[in-house]
């Protein structure tokens, strides 16, 4: 099955309040649109198109050649974003992957289940969907008496007791190509003169097609960014992912809470981390070294069994067995010997 993914970015982001476009806010030292980007890539095994329109001149500067770009000049919705790439997509693809740039959170494996789900289901589609008490503004899920899927409503036009329904359309698709693009401009204009992507549900069964639900229990996977409070919950719940990541692998964090590790960074087994440490970028750390309190470490190479107290060392190289601190400050290019 030929898979290619559409990421939608072309949002203003009007709420961050930012000159920078908000897929280009760092979360952990990275853009967002970049972990959105990677991790499509990784399921699909080829470069997604970004559907952009504040900003595509910046992002398409900051992911080059690692995605395709079509323009959606206009802000009429996510449906109408995703009909920005038929003329690109018609006839390249099985099926078509919908995911969101302000939504960085997403596993590999969750989307995995999506398009698994599609493919055993025997539909047009497959999409994403969470139980929770907090509605944070998805839209419901309606289903019938038997269970299956008849919609999607959106919180706006919900009904009373469809506002009591707690399983929520988390806005993540696979579509079977072909019937994506002879149906996207039969999505009705909703009353806000836009058009959405999750009526795309019922029209499925309206002629009388499947369309599956795959839920995830995850509710950090579907952090949607649209303000700075929104980054910082992202920005936590992925220090967590991160950090119980590490320990899970063999190395010790005496406080998970106060240490910063990005995604870059490599930590070999039986390292010790101290509390108020910070690994950023490109940063690779041996086994059995002792690392903090309260020290900063920059894209460095530190060898095994290295004591770092205290200090800060940006673009350096500990041989193995330095010890390094406290108050010290190792700069560009500076090596430090056992």
């Amino acid at each position: 099955m030929r898979l290619t993914a559409v990421i939608l970015a072309a949002g203003q982001g009007t709420r961050m309040k930012s000159v920078l476009p908000k897929v280009l806010h760092p979360l952990a030292g990275r853009p967002l649109v970049e972990y959105a980007v990677e991790t499509v890539a990784a399921v699909t095994g080829t470069a997604p198109v970004l559907v952009v329109g504040h900003g595509s001149e910046q992002v398409r500067q900051t992911l080059g050649d690692r995605a395709r770009y079509v323009i959606q000049a206009q802000q009429l919705g996510t449906g109408h974003a995703v009909m920005q790439a038929r003329e690109l997509l018609l006839g390249q693809a099985d099926a078509i992957l919908v995911s969101y740039a302000d939504m960085p959170l997403l596993t590999q494996a969750t989307l995995r289940a999506i398009v698994g789900g599609y493919q055993q289901s025997g539909g047009v589609m497959s999409f994403l969907t969470i139980i929770a008490q907090d509605p944070r503004g998805f839209g419901r899920v309606v289903r019938d008496a038997a269970g299956r899927p008849q919609g999607v409503v959106e919180e706006a036009s919900c009904t009373p007791a469809q506002l009591a329904i707690r399983e929520l359309n988390a806005g993540v698709y696979c579509f079977d190509a072909e019937w994506l693009w002879a149906n996207l401009s039969h999505i009705p204009l909703s009353p806000k003169g836009e058009y959405y992507l999750t009526d795309t549900v019922a029209l499925a069964v309206s002629q009388g097609r499947i369309a599956h639900a795959v839920q995830t229990s995850d509710e950090a996977e579907l952090i949607g960014i649209n303000t700075r409070v929104h980054l910082a919950e992202a920005e936590q719940a992925l220090r967590a992912r991160i950090n119980r990541g590490w320990m899970e692998a063999g190395v010790t964090l005496a406080d998970p809470a106060t240490t910063y590790i990005e995604p870059g960074v490599t930590i070999g087994r039986d390292t010790v981390i101290l509390p108020g440490v910070s690994l950023r970028g490109r940063t690779v750390i041996g086994g059995g070294c002792r690392i903090g309190p309260q020290a900063v470490i920059v894209d460095s190479l530190i060898g095994d069994a290295c004591t770092v107290t205290m200090s800060l060392l940006e673009e350096a190289a500990l041989e193995t067995g330095a010890t390094i601190g406290p108050f010290a400050h190792i700069r560009s290019g500076s090596t430090a010997a056992h």
